[in-house]
């Protein structure tokens, strides 16, 4: 495709790469990423990862492995998405969330901050996971700490804000 090679940090060394031309981003040449979507100048796109539809993936994030990424779902921030995972919908996966193994994340589900989706794990409909004060008063609800354990999501509390 290319003569460009780039470092992802994966530890596979260069590999060939190019910018994407909708947002300037790098992408493998072995990774598929649609011209609709967006890859923003300083997010990756790497192994055989597919970015698909309106997905947007940008800031620092990361879609690698065999990972998916499509529809109108957006990666932003730190976060990453790989493996087999799968990020789709309307869904958003941004802060320093991870979501990788077979995990998927669909519908209008919010994954972020510090909060790790991984496994068999699936986060969907209008979920919130570990949002900040901030994307609480945004949304209207209020989400206190949600832990998984063996497979299933351990709320605190969630209150519906008045």
């Amino acid at each position: 495709m290319t003569n460009t090679h780039f470092d992802f940090g994966d530890g596979n060394g260069p590999v060939p790469a190019h910018r994407h031309p909708n947002g300037g981003g790098w992408v493998a040449d072995t990774a598929k990423v649609y011209e609709t979507s967006y890859v923003g100048p300083d997010a990756q796109v790497y192994d055989n990862a597919t970015v698909g539809g309106n997905a947007q993936v940008y800031d620092n994030a990361t879609v690698g492995g065999n990972a998916q990424v499509y529809d109108n779902a957006w990666v932003s921030g730190d976060a990453w998405v790989y493996g087999d995972a799968w990020v789709y919908g309307d869904a958003w996966v941004y802060g320093d969330a991870r979501v990788y193994g077979d995990a998927r994340v669909y519908g209008n589900a919010w994954v972020s901050g510090d909060a790790w989706v991984y496994g068999d794990a699936e986060v969907s409909g209008i979920e919130v996971v570990n949002v900040d004060e901030t994307e609480k008063e945004l949304i209207g609800i209020l989400v206190k700490d949600r832990i998984f354990i063996n497979g299933k999501w351990y709320v605190e509390q969630v209150e519906e804000d008045e």
